[in-house]
């Protein structure tokens, strides 16, 4: 097995996938348990919709996609948290409308720029030949930028993750705080949308969590679980997907798919 996986991290792509891609996933599973425990877990899927349709209009204009998709994606961020917060309508129901809304028009732009090529199927369902070595860079500096500011505000991501309105009543800034946490999601789809894809980005937020939740109890060791869950199943998936030539987004879902189920089984034992 290792004499196979030897020479995967003799090609560039693989190296800038694996980099970017672990660094990722680490964010989003320390992201994915708060967003999870408020039921915000399918923010990631509206978002990464929106990173979608702007990565789409940002290369059929010349443009550089991250640098175009961050600002666009932070701020659909704070707009799905500022009008689910107004109660006008759910928080559901506004992902729907982004998510398939920013979808349809990151398809029209597409068809209507390259024809449908094959450039879809590298943002829908991610590509590890997407990743240029500027990219790597950028991600590695706004991931470790991410990682900081989540270990400088756990403490206040945690009250306001359990009991918002107790945090509010003993004057923590809760408001500011779930823009952080929006924030940070943001910036975490649009990095690892390259790699993932915008249709299984979500997956690094949700999976890990879960799983996690299966056999710790505490917020931190749940936490730290689903840490080591993201990066272990992102490395196995993406040698699966060099060694069995299959894309590498859908590799990591089956992968956290069957950690998954292993954890739950594990749960169940445990408490029997």
């Amino acid at each position: 097995m290792i004499d196979a996986l030897a020479p995967m991290f003799s090609y560039q792509f693989m190296v800038r996938a694996a980099v970017v891609g672990l660094l990722v996933s680490l964010c989003a599973a320390l992201l994915g348990v708060s967003l999870v425990l408020k039921r915000y877990s399918m923010i990631g899927d509206g978002l990464s919709h929106v990173g979608f349709g702007t990565l789409a209009i940002a290369s059929a204009l010349g443009l550089a996609p991250m640098a175009v998709s961050i600002p666009v994606v932070v701020l659909a961020a704070f707009l799905l948290l500022r009008l689910s917060s107004t109660g006008k309508l759910k928080g559901d129901a506004l992902i729907a409308m982004i998510s398939t809304g920013s979808l349809a028009v990151g398809v029209i732009v597409l068809s209507l720029s390259t024809g449908m090529t094959s450039d879809v199927n590298n943002y829908l369902f991610g590509s590890v030949l997407a990743m240029s070595e500027s990219d790597v860079w950028l991600s590695i500096v706004l991931a470790a930028a991410v990682l900081i500011l989540f270990a400088v505000f756990y403490r206040k991501i945690f009250a306001i993750t359990f009991d918002e309105t107790f945090a509010r009543a003993t004057g923590e800034k809760a408001k500011a705080y779930n823009m952080l946490l929006a924030f940070l999601t943001a910036i975490t789809i649009v990095l690892g949308m390259r790699v993932m894809g915008a249709m299984l980005i979500s997956s690094l937020i949700i999976f890990p969590a879960l799983s996690a939740m299966r056999v710790c109890r505490s917020f931190r060791s749940v936490t730290l679980c689903a840490a080591l869950v993201a990066v272990v199943c992102f490395f196995l998936g993406l040698c699966a997907s060099y060694l069995l030539a299959t894309p590498t987004g859908a590799s990591v879902v089956i992968v956290n798919i069957l950690v998954f189920a292993g954890m739950s089984l594990a749960g169940k034992l445990r408490r029997s």
